[in-house]
């Protein structure tokens, strides 16, 4: 029974840090988007600021009990540096899939061209290469 809670807490933390990474980014970058329709144009830097901060609330709210259900010490299957992995290659990938279908893939030229798949791909391999120098009990 012990072995099904674990694996569970490993599932849970997965996808609480998966929603808390959409939060972070829309935190972060959001106000871009906004800023480019319009919406947000005349705010003064402070309500930006409170604004992310608002958003990043609900980013916390997820991210610190996913970490704590997930860390081995409480009876979860990841270690520190498996959780900081796990963290980085969700955030990449969510982070590269917001760009190409939020921002239309920006990143990738500065432009308001089609999606990179590129780019994807490139932040893909990049995030695969981490999970690989962690060692392979990361997703058990």
């Amino acid at each position: 029974m012990f072995i099904v809670i674990e694996k569970m807490n490993g599932i849970w933390t997965i996808v609480m840090l998966v929603f808390s990474n959409i939060f972070m980014t829309f935190a972060w970058y959001g106000h871009l988007k906004l800023s480019e329709m319009k919406i947000s144009t005349g705010w003064p830097l402070i309500l930006v600021i409170l604004f992310s901060w608002g958003i990043a609330f609900f980013e916390y709210c997820l991210t610190v009990p996913a970490n704590r259900i997930g860390f081995q010490g409480n009876g979860g299957p990841f270690n520190l540096l498996q959780l900081k992995v796990i963290q980085e290659v969700i955030s990449l990938t969510v982070f590269t899939v917001i760009v190409m279908f939020v921002f239309k893939g920006q990143a990738s030229s500065g432009t308001t061209s089609p999606p990179s798949y590129a780019l994807f791909w490139r932040y893909s391999s990049y995030s695969s290469s981490k999970v690989l120098l962690s060692g392979n009990n990361v997703l058990r």
